[in-house]
């Protein structure tokens, strides 16, 4: 790891499963890692893990779907660092799962405005900064449900799908223009709390950890991939 970072990124959803797996690796890359998730304490414990090894992190606890809260933090991450080398689009929702004729409206309304309509406020705001990098990344966590429909997975499914596509368009869209690349990852089974509440009854310990897949993007930052680039991390 280099004494000082020589990138920054941008890692929502950071509190904890692979948001907070991947802050860390990717601070023990050397990267600043800005965190953002709502709970501030669990954000204090990965930074001071963060510390201890070593690494350079910087907290920001804040609801994305509240008012102007991404444009203010994209303006106070411009006046510090003045570019982004990595956006992870993390942050999701996964509301309760049922049929798609006894999904709750008001719900719904919720999860798409964190899944769909705050990850394009990300987009919109960060692409600035990841434009003035020599080689700004964004990666988007995705679903299988995305690709794959399944019963009662209608409402998440269908936020992920919305996601995939937007985050699709926007890669072909800096393909030409700039240094941007995207990239959609979908984790696969992965041992989180989103993944024990669909699964109550799973044992954690028959599926991977989020140390795995923070492992994985670390071989695909590190590799030449093409923009819109998918990649499913297997057990």
């Amino acid at each position: 790891m280099t004494d000082t970072p020589q990138k920054t990124a941008l890692v929502t959803g950071a509190s904890r499963g692979i948001g907070a797996a991947l802050a860390k690796r990717l601070a023990a890359d050397g990267y600043h890692v800005v965190l953002t998730a709502r709970t501030s304490d669990a954000l204090e414990k990965v930074e001071d893990e963060i510390f201890e090894s070593g690494g350079h992190a910087t907290i920001a606890p804040m609801d994305l779907t509240e008012g102007d809260s991404i444009a203010r933090l994209a303006s106070a991450i411009s006046q510090r660092w003045n570019k982004l080398d990595l956006l992870v689009l993390n942050a999701a929702m996964l509301g309760n799962l049922g049929p798609v004729t006894a999904i709750d409206g008001k719900e719904f309304n919720k999860l798409l405005t964190l899944n769909i309509v705050a990850q394009q406020a990300l987009i919109a705001n960060f692409d600035p900064l990841l434009r003035k990098s020599d080689a700004g990344r964004l990666i988007a966590v995705t679903s299988s449900v995305g690709q794959t429909p399944r019963p009662y997975w209608g409402a998440y499914g269908a936020s992920k799908a919305a996601l995939e596509v937007m985050v699709q368009a926007y890669a072909q869209e800096v393909k030409r223009l700039s240094n941007v690349r995207a990239a959609i990852l979908d984790p696969g089974a992965t041992r989180t709390k989103m993944r024990e509440n669909a699964y109550p009854g799973e044992d954690p310990e028959s599926v991977k950890p989020p140390e795995a897949v923070a492992d994985a993007v670390a071989k695909l930052l590190a590799s030449d991939f093409e923009t819109g680039h998918r990649m499913r991390v297997k057990a």
